[in-house]
Formats: structure tokens, C-alpha cells, sequence
């Protein structure tokens, strides 16, 4: 069975948290990549950022529900998804906007375990990290090319 190490990218386009969300945009339509991993000063991945980030930072703002009784104001939503939506809309830069709750995989996982990784988490770029280092990325395309073998 093939695994991440046979079918993953080694030459990988990515950003860094200080890149502009103009700049990012730019990457996406020059690469045709539609996912990258964003790495922070030091090179560490930190997250992932997708075109759908870019494209849902510019859909309009949910102002939440309030309630007034007597004096008392009451947020009928939650303060902090109010606090997530104004981050989002006023985000500026890559770390400002991206996934930084990055599922990863292994060298040595399966292509079985990949989709399987994907399905789950509803992801479409797995970045294949050793021994805390990222060494390449699975794409949903490089799973169905490894299909065609």
C-alpha cells in the first residue's frame, strides 16, 4: 500500500503569518494551490490557509442579537463568536486569518489513513510532518492521482 512518503509534495509553496492576505491571493491565483501551510519566523508550521478563509473573510458581518430588559443588555449569541467574526473581517494578514488547528500526518501513514484523515477532519491538505519537522504535504488531488496507480 502506498503511503504519504510515496505520493506527497517535497517542493511546497507556503506562506508565513506575517503575509499579507493581498499577497496571499496573489499566491493562490499564480500557484493554482487552493491550501497552504503557513510557517512562522522560524520556519515551524503554524497552520493552514485556504482560499475559503480568504473568500469567507470578505462575507458580511453577523452583528449578534441583544436583548434590553430594564437596564440590562444581554448578547442572545456569543460574545466570543462576535469577538471571532470582527477578528475575521478585520484580519489583515495570513496569521490573522488561518487554521491553526493543522491536522498533520506521517511519512509512513497509509493512503487509506490519509483519506481517512481528510474525511474526518474535512480537510483537503494534510502537511507530512517527521519528527516535529514538516517535510512535504498531501493534496486531495495527489490521493486520487495515487488512485490512477
Amino acid at each position: 500500500m502506498l503511503t504519504a512518503k510515496e505520493i506527497m509534495t517535497t517542493d511546497v509553496v507556503a506562506v508565513t503569518t506575517d503575509t499579507s492576505l493581498k499577497e496571499l491571493a496573489k499566491k493562490f491565483v499564480e500557484t493554482r494551490y487552493s491550501n497552504m501551510p503557513v510557517l512562522d519566523e522560524n520556519g515551524k508550521l503554524v497552520g493552514v490557509i485556504s482560499e475559503t478563509d480568504l473568500v469567507e473573510q470578505q462575507r458580511p458581518m453577523h452583528i449578534p442579537t441583544v436583548m434590553a430588559l430594564f437596564d440590562w443588555v444581554f448578547y442572545l449569541d456569543s460574545e466570543k463568536k462576535f469577538k471571532e467574526e470582527v477578528d475575521r473581517v478585520t484580519a489583515t494578514t495570513v496569521g490573522e486569518l488561518c487554521s491553526r488547528n493543522v491536522v498533520t500526518c506521517s511519512p509512513n501513514d497509509s493512503v487509506r489513513d490519509l483519506a481517512g484523515l481528510m474525511s474526518k477532519h474535512k480537510v483537503h491538505l494534510l502537511p507530512v510532518v517527521e519528527q516535529g519537522k514538516m517535510v512535504g504535504v498531501v493534496a486531495r488531488l495527489d490521493l486520487i492521482r495515487a488512485m490512477e496507480d
